[in-house]
Formats: C-alpha cells, structure tokens, sequence
C-alpha cells in the first residue's frame, strides 16, 4: 500500500540503530533508560511514528540476563565480564554477545542495510548526568561527525552532558562493544557507549545536583530516540497535534 513505511518498500534500503543495554548486571539504571527507547518508540507519539518509517531499530534490552538474575554486579553466571568479550564471543561461554555479533555482522554484509548506529547502554558510578564514550578515528572528518550525534542529544536533553563526552581508544576498552564495532563497522556507522549516572545530574551550578529517578532515566531514553528525528532531519515530517498531548507514562 502507498502508506507503507519508507524502510519497509521492497528493495528499499534499511537503515538501521541497534541499540543494547544490561551488560553489565548492576547497572540497573541502563534498563530504564532503555525502556525509556522502548516505549517511546512503540507509542503513538508523532515523532514516533515517523522514527517507525523511516529507520529500523533493534534493541537487545539485557546481554547479560543470568547475571541480573543472580544478583551479579559486573559478570556472567560463568564469571565473565561479557563487556570484554566481543572480540571472539564464544556460543557456549558469551551466548548473548555471540548472538548479537552474528545478527550485526548478517546486517553488515547485506547490501540493503545499513548499520548507522550501535548504542550500548552503561551506568556509571562515580560521574554525573548522561554522557557518550565514542571512538578515536584518524580521519578528522569522521571523527567531526561522530560529534554529531552527542550535541544533537544535548541540546535535547537537559541531563546530558557533552562536556563529559569522550572520545578513546584506550587498550582496557578494546574487547567492549563500542570499540571492536567501532572497528569492524565502515566509516558510515557510529559506535557509542551511553553512560547514565546512578545517582544524580546538574542543572545550573555545580551545587544544584538533581537524584535520578526511574522516570528521568526513562525521560533520557525518550530524549535518545528523539534526537534520530533531529539527525536524520526528519522534522517537517512530523505532524502537528491540535492541542498537547498528554504525558504518558
């Protein structure tokens, strides 16, 4: 049907944001951001549907699901910490990382799509507000615009913060998801981790620390998808309510 979504056309090309959370089982605050993703882009939110048409989102809300169940801070039931696994998951000891590595490399090897971002989700226990790990590139140009995404969310969310954004290639982080994507991705896809603090984010001063909560971490992930609407340019695209919408939960 003509209304079909843009990204669904036969032979359209796909673009896709893959986006997990959870690897790290204590980092509770990581599943409420991304829940945050989650039910904004299912909803019947104007940015929403337009988000729906013309990109295609893959969430793996939890990597590491027996360590939440066990309680765990940072490892596996088989005590790994899977966030430096990704370089040679193995099917039997890093299930959800093999899993997810296979799904991503099937996508980058299809011509029709286009893996334009990776997003994994982190909580951070010692440092304020949201903010973005990325990569270090040797092309300016690219480094330039893999700033893109992180000032975009800035200006649309009042808890993030660019100035805590970095950019590394640290050799402790090189089994993470970001950097061993950030490597075998080509130049045309961007590869963040998104810290959230576990406690509190500043507005104003620096005395005028405000504590998380689970809406304000869910509001983040709201603001996270929101910002594709603005990268991508997709704002004429949205239609206008008549009068305000009421909050959801």
């Amino acid at each position: 049907p003509p209304s079909a979504a843009v990204n669904l056309r036969p032979g359209a090309e796909q673009k896709v944001v893959f986006i997990t959370a959870r690897v790290h089982p204590g980092e509770t605050p990581s599943s409420f951001v991304c829940q945050g993703i989650i039910d904004f882009l299912v909803s019947q939110h104007p940015i929403a549907k337009v988000l729906r048409d013309h990109l295609v989102f893959k969430i793996a809300p939890m990597l590491n699901p027996d360590g939440v169940y066990l309680g765990n801070y940072r490892c596996s039931l088989m005590g790994f910490d899977l966030n430096r696994h990704w370089a040679n998951p193995s099917p039997w000891a890093h299930p959800t990382l093999h899993g997810v590595k296979q799904l991503i490399i099937e996508m980058y090897n299809n011509p029709k799509i286009n893996l334009e971002f990776y997003i994994d989700i982190h909580a951070h226990s010692t440092m304020m507000n949201g903010f973005m790990y990325g990569n270090i590139f040797e092309d300016e140009e690219r480094f330039q615009r893999q700033a893109v995404f992180p000032k975009l969310l800035c200006q649309n969310a009042e808890d993030f913060s660019y100035s805590s954004t970095s950019f590394n290639r640290d050799a402790v982080k090189a089994g993470t998801g970001r950097r061993f994507l950030g490597g075998l991705l080509n130049d045309t896809s961007y590869c963040y981790t998104l810290e959230v603090s576990f406690y509190s984010y500043v507005l104003g001063g620096p005395n005028s620390a405000v504590p998380y909560t689970e809406e304000a971490y869910m509001k983040l992930g709201r603001n996270v998808a929101r910002t594709f609407l603005d990268y991508y340019r997709l704002n004429s695209l949205v239609e206008r309510p008549l009068a305000p919408t009421p909050k959801t939960r």
